[in-house]
């Protein structure tokens, strides 16, 4: 049976975000969610009717926030730059002071600076939320950098260590019930800012691996099946 108010809220779902939904639903979280485009919430309901939590579809905004347990904690799962500000500004008329909204896209930390700013200014939250791992990360466990006030941090916990990936505290391996992957990163931006170069690190390793390839096949001659060997060794 459904609650009367959600746990959490979250906003757009593409794949990201229909995954990440379902991961907080796992864990026993009733969360409700939206996207513009009313049918794929139709659809992604229809998909997913058993979850320990619960999903819970709504029509409009001023519905989804009114479906939120005080103070409401929403997630937002769109493409990062002026669509987020849009999506923030259609939500702070149904807003009460001190609710929290999360943005869990790749957003540019200096915007994450400007958007918490504004909103204390008008008496609302803000976390920037890294989150790695793609969709399957985000579905099964992933890493997760929040970045904002540190007792609103705090509040969010724990949701995010039960919804994070866990690890083998000394060997960095997956483990049921190991260490989660989330921490306090800092301020402001800084949870946009660490999965930034995070980034920027994992493009570096992919850029290697394609040019390491490239010096296989067409310097070593080597065939792909060799090249794919070798690749497992490492």
């Amino acid at each position: 049976m459904a609650k009367e108010k959600s746990d959490i809220g979250l906003i757009g779902l593409a794949l990201m975000g229909q995954n990440l939904a379902l991961n907080i639903a796992d864990h026993g979280f009733q969360i409700s969610v939206y996207n513009r485009t009313l049918s794929k919430i139709e659809k992604f309901l229809a998909a997913n009717p058993d979850t320990p939590g619960g999903l819970v579809g709504e029509s409009t905004l001023e519905k989804f926030v009114g479906s939120l347990s005080l103070p409401r904690k929403i997630i937002i799962l769109v493409r990062a730059g002026p669509g987020i500000d849009a999506v923030i500004e259609a939500l702070i008329p149904f807003l009460n002071l001190d609710d929290i909204i999360i943005d869990g896209g790749n957003s540019n930390w200096i915007d994450t600076i400007r958007r918490e700013k504004n909103l204390a200014q008008k008496g609302f939250r803000y976390i920037g939320l890294g989150v790695s791992g793609g969709e399957e990360g985000a579905r099964y466990g992933p890493s997760l950098m929040p970045g904002g006030a540190v007792e609103t941090c705090r509040e969010l916990d724990p949701i995010w260590k039960l919804i994070a990936a866990k690890v083998d505290p000394e060997s960095g391996k997956p483990a049921e019930g190991g260490f989660p992957c989330t921490a306090y990163i800092g301020e402001n931006g800084a949870g946009h800012y660490v999965k930034m170069i995070h980034n920027g690190i994992e493009y570096s390793d992919m850029q290697m691996i394609c040019e390491a390839y490239d010096l296989m096949r067409t310097l070593l001659h080597m065939a792909p099946l060799e090249i794919g060997e070798v690749f497992s060794q490492w």
